[in-house]
């Protein structure tokens, strides 16, 4: 299942001192706050944004397991981004219980592929299954 989305863009420099809240040469709240606001426009809900040591994790409502969108910086160039779903497998545990997130995983890819692809200012987009 592709849920791992790699690209350029000059869009979303790093907040001065955001590299404090992360590791050093680790930014992406720009990219965080423009997904969810992007979001906010679809049927997909968001919680508050973490930050985590390597990069942003924006929590996305949902009942029947655990999903979030990851991003941020990718090492390289400034301007080298990466997303990526949590899970980014079409099957989780859940206690016991094995369940399918194809549902939900499709739904959130391809609404992110619709966004980043539909942005001028967003190139060399690739939208890959995990390495």
């Amino acid at each position: 299942m592709k849920t791992h989305f790699e690209f350029r863009s000059d869009k979303f420099p790093p907040y001065d001192g955001e590299e404090d809240q992360l590791n050093p040469g680790v930014w992406g709240r720009r990219l965080a706050e423009y997904l969810v606001e992007k979001l906010s426009a679809t049927e997909i809900d968001t919680e508050a944004l973490i930050a985590e040591d390597w990069g942003w994790y924006i929590p996305i409502h949902n009942e029947r397991f655990r999903l979030a969108i990851c991003c941020g910086h990718q090492d390289g160039d400034d301007n080298e981004f990466l997303i990526f779903t949590d899970p980014s497998t079409p099957r989780v545990r859940k206690g016991f219980k094995k369940l399918d997130t194809t549902t939900e995983l499709t739904q959130l890819t391809e609404t992110l592929h619709q966004i980043l692809s539909s942005d001028g200012e967003i190139r060399d987009l690739v939208w890959s299954e995990p390495h």
